[in-house]
């Protein structure tokens, strides 16, 4: 396996297979994932964009990870600000890295891949703070839940609906 650190470039022109991870991973339908295609490819243009991949030996993406500067007029970034107080707006979101995405293939999964991708992907990022959204889980069963807390992420906000997806979703942060 490699892991290699991705241009804007590289992230856009390998969309249809970070959509594949991406739906696999988060259990959707490939036809929903699809519809993500133009956010993608927008976000490979975004300040401060960083983006990593584990390839296979045969260069099938195992797994990705990316993000970039947030700010206000971004729409997550809007919406996840509505969810949090004055203070907590101030603390988090004021010179925020996004993390919108970090996706390891679910045969790929428990092989140690999201921790690399994630150290990778934080390591020389942009920011005083990084923030996600990740699906409400049971924590002590969800991989997720226990990279992001074993990696001292913090609950901001908690069971937050975002439009298109019935399930609740948990905005967790740390410093970097």
């Amino acid at each position: 396996m490699t892991l290699t650190h991705w241009t804007p470039e590289d992230l856009a022109s390998r969309v249809d297979e970070v959509l594949s991870v991406y739906a696999e991973a988060m259990g959707y339908p490939p036809e929903v994932a699809r519809m993500r295609h133009g956010f993608v490819v927008s976000h490979s243009q975004r300040e401060g964009l960083r983006a990593v991949a584990v390839t296979a030996a045969d260069d099938r993406l195992l797994g990705f990870g990316y993000g970039y500067l947030g700010g206000p007029g971004q729409w997550w970034h809007d919406q996840v600000g509505e969810w949090l107080t004055p203070e907590a707006y101030r603390r988090w979101m004021s010179d925020v890295f996004e993390l919108v995405e970090l996706q390891v293939r679910p045969e790929a999964q428990g092989r140690g891949l999201g921790a690399r991708l994630l150290t990778e992907l934080l390591g020389d990022a942009p920011g005083s703070t990084v923030v996600l959204s990740t699906p409400e889980a049971d924590e002590a069963k969800s991989r997720a839940w226990r990279l992001y807390r074993r990696t001292g992420f913090v609950d901001l906000a908690r069971h937050r609906l975002f439009p298109g997806d019935d399930r609740p979703f948990a905005i967790l942060g740390r410093e970097l």
